[in-house]
């Protein structure tokens, strides 16, 4: 694919959470939710809040970034907000990609179109969505370089998957996988790893046969790991777990757009990063879902398992100069700290244990997670 201009995409950047509400006594999930609660959130200045497929979520978006910095200060004032606001209506938010003991069977879905022809088309499937997701948004108006990045940056979504993990829990149980959530969400169709395309016309040309045969109504109804979005000019990252710690969350949106621009970086200078089969990125992503980082992951170039920490020092290194233009060294160094002290799920599955040695029922140890991913959804905001 010829690059049309050298000019450098914006590189805008913003992420929506979506959290599950709890009750802060006993962290169940909260059945439902009053109908003033969302007008609460009406003219935020730092973005959006709005209902989730269940009744007992809530999706935050911040406004369109120019820095990593100033992405970090719309997420801390966006936790803060939804943590006051749902705490005068006696409920609690917590950042995890799947609640450690709740049925998904019980749950009540949001009365909006969207979600009750989901609920319809895809019925049980649809009715198990009881997880969450971290979205991040980076802005690149050019539909052809979107369309050539998303190739590209397919090889390091499994990176980001296992620095994000949030979800070894489901229904009371250890699943053994550190993002369950990955498991749930594939049970949908136009999930997973995103297509490959030549070109944008290509791309659109595909969208339109399952439009046109009335599959989908359009293209919001693809669900891959990295997409091109459907409302903005942006290629969404949507792989992740929602990270509990929102300095997590602020590190991998970092990297993430630090990828791009290492990839625009390099088709500016007629280089390319290597596109590798998908069934061999497939490894990867399964690795990231079973393991996280625990285990590493395959560098298909010198065909080996390699540690996560040394694959993360390579990736700091090769964004360096990025992380210089964006301004976000700090924040994407902070990948360091993930792999020293753990993913979420790490934290979720040292507290249950731990709390079953001490002598707590099983029911009691997962309340005890509850517990913690309620503060540590709070802590450094």
């Amino acid at each position: 694919m010829a690059c049309a201009s050298n000019t450098e995409p914006a590189f805008t950047i913003g992420v929506e959470e979506e959290y599950l509400l709890v009750h802060p006594e006993t962290g169940d999930l909260v059945g439902d939710v009053p109908e003033t609660l969302m007008a609460r959130f009406d003219d935020m200045a730092t973005g959006t809040a709005s209902p989730e497929f269940l009744r007992s979520q809530i999706e935050v978006g911040t406004r369109k970034c120019e820095t990593v910095a100033e992405l970090g200060q719309c997420l801390r004032d966006l936790r803060r907000t939804v943590r006051d606001v749902v705490a005068e209506y006696g409920m609690a938010p917590i950042a995890a990609s799947t609640h450690p003991f709740a049925q998904w069977d019980v749950q009540k879905t949001t009365l909006k179109d969207r979600y009750t022809a989901l609920a319809k088309d895809y019925q049980a499937v649809a009715r198990r969505l009881l997880i969450g997701g971290m979205h991040v948004h980076v802005g690149i108006e050019d539909p052809d370089l979107r369309i050539d990045l998303m190739n590209q940056c397919a090889y390091f979504l499994p990176h980001l998957l296992s620095l994000s993990t949030s979800s070894p829990f489901w229904r009371g149980l250890d699943t053994g996988l550190k993002s369950y959530r990955i498991s749930v969400f594939n049970e949908l169709p136009r999930t997973g790893l995103p297509g490959r395309f030549d070109s944008y016309a290509d791309y659109q040309r595909h969208m339109d046969i399952i439009v046109q045969a009335g599959l989908i109504e359009d293209a919001s109804k693809i669900w891959w790991d990295l997409r091109p979005s459907a409302t903005f000019p942006t290629l969404e990252m949507r792989i992740t777990d929602i990270c509990t710690r929102v300095e997590d969350t602020i590190a991998l949106a970092a990297v993430y757009v630090c990828i791009l621009r290492m990839l625009w970086r390099l088709r500016r200078s007629n280089q390319r990063w290597r596109i590798y089969a998908r069934m061999l990125v497939e490894e990867n992503r399964w690795r990231a879902q079973r393991y996280g980082y625990d285990d590493g992951l395959v560098d298909f170039g010198v065909g080996r398992v390699v540690p996560m920490a040394d694959l993360i020092e390579e990736l700091i290194d090769l964004t360096r100069e990025d992380q210089k233009v964006l301004g976000c060294r700090h924040e994407v160094e902070h990948l360091r700290e993930i792999i020293r002290r753990g993913t979420s799920a790490h934290s979720q599955l040292r507290v249950y244990h731990e709390s079953l040695a001490a002598g707590a029922t099983s029911e009691e140890a997962l309340r005890a997670v509850v517990a913690m991913l309620r503060e540590e959804t709070m802590a450094g905001v």
